[in-house]
């Protein structure tokens, strides 16, 4: 090629690239104009395994997750969330997630601790509830009214080894864990207060509603009036805090949980509604009213931290130093861990750095169906 057929060959590329640019400026501006545009979802997606320490997910109690599968947040930041029931194992959460079988658990305070203490690498980086989550539940006529009637009472629980979520709260309250007797009633643990087998049974926000749609009717002493410990999060193992790689995904993960809770939030009936269609198990156990709930008196207590001004996911330091304090003091675990390698706050911030915007539009711009349109939403937490 000659040297005028290169000026040639330039000039015409040259003019090719101008009216690319003027093109893209044009339609950048178009869009711009639009609003913010969310960024293509990647190609591959990053598999996270989370799972359930209750042995089932047909409850209402996950709906922050299921709103967020269900609205693409997480496939957008790169994330295939997939959620798993687990087996019915009180260690199980955090056991999986140290052999590196699952990604996340959600274990409780007790049963994170004590799988610390046993040298499993797990550690909470996503607190769901400031302030406790479990309470008792006791038979209508029960003379039991606070926790410390409980004292040489019989608790029934759901696994063997749950005594470890049971302890700390007796103990934070002025009772001994040596004074009540435990049994175990396996997945109808609740039965065993209806049958008179039990004098109380260990429950948690949110499983009132479920208990009550099959036929438990039972009062309940509620353990955020009276404990300031901490309650379940999500957990992961404490190695991938070292891996650039592994912290990138649980950043975009919890960006995804953050967006899950705030559509939640925001419109907590759609949220309610996309858990409930989910599972034909819920259609047959509980209306839409009962289920829906089910979802609010536990989900409402994880919009806290944001509530607070210190975002989703939060976990309060000094609540974690006063609890296991109880349980070193309790014999629970054999040392007294830092607590920064119990606990950490270090995807928070990044994590609540969403467009909020958007996600208020999706969830004001979610179709109810009738049933659920109607159902009143409550101004106040239980």
């Amino acid at each position: 090629m000659g040297t005028v057929s290169k000026k040639k060959a330039w000039r015409g590329m040259a003019g090719r690239t101008i009216a690319l640019v003027m093109i893209l400026v044009i339609v950048g501006g178009s869009l711009a104009a639009c609003g913010p545009v969310p960024a293509a979802a990647p190609k591959t997606l990053d598999t996270v395994v989370w799972v359930s320490p209750r042995g089932t997910l047909e409850v209402m109690d996950d709906a922050n997750l299921w709103a967020a599968i269900d609205q693409g947040y997480c496939k957008e930041l790169g994330i295939d969330l997939q959620l798993q029931p687990g087996p019915n194992d009180s260690l199980a959460v955090v056991k999986l997630v140290g052999q590196g079988q699952a990604g996340v658990g959600y274990p409780s305070p007790g049963v994170l601790t004590a799988g610390i203490d046993q040298g499993i690498p797990a550690i909470l980086a996503w607190e769901m509830m400031l302030g406790q989550v479990f309470d008792f539940a006791v038979a209508k006529d029960s003379p039991i009214k606070s926790i410390k009637d409980l004292k040489g009472k019989t608790i029934s629980l759901w696994a063997p080894g749950a005594d470890v979520v049971v302890n700390p709260i007796l103990v934070e309250a002025g009772l001994d864990p040596k004074e009540v007797n435990y049994v175990v009633g396996g997945a109808q643990w609740g039965q065993l207060v209806a049958q008179g087998k039990a004098d109380a049974a260990l429950a948690w926000r949110g499983l009132a509603a479920q208990w009550d749609a099959q036929g438990l009717k039972m009062d309940y002493i509620i353990g955020k009036n009276f404990s300031k410990h901490p309650s379940n999060g999500y957990a992961i193992n404490k190695n991938d805090l070292s891996d650039p790689k592994k912290v990138d995904i649980w950043k975009r993960f919890f960006k995804c949980v953050a967006m899950g809770l705030d559509f939640a939030a925001k419109n907590p009936r759609a949220a309610s509604q996309i858990t409930y269609e989910k599972f034909p198990a819920l259609k047959e156990q509980m209306t839409p009213q009962l289920a829906f709930d089910s979802m609010w008196q536990l989900d409402c207590n994880y919009f806290a931290g944001k509530e607070q001004g210190k975002g989703y996911g939060y976990a309060s330091i000094d609540g974690w130093n006063s609890y296991i304090d109880t349980v070193f003091k309790l014999g629970q675990i054999k040392s007294r861990p830092k607590t920064e390698d119990v606990v950490t706050n270090m995807f928070v911030a990044d994590a609540n750095k969403f467009d909020a915007a958007r996600v208020k539009k999706d969830a004001d711009n979610f179709k109810l169906n009738d049933q659920w349109k109607a159902l009143p939403v409550p101004t106040v937490c239980p």
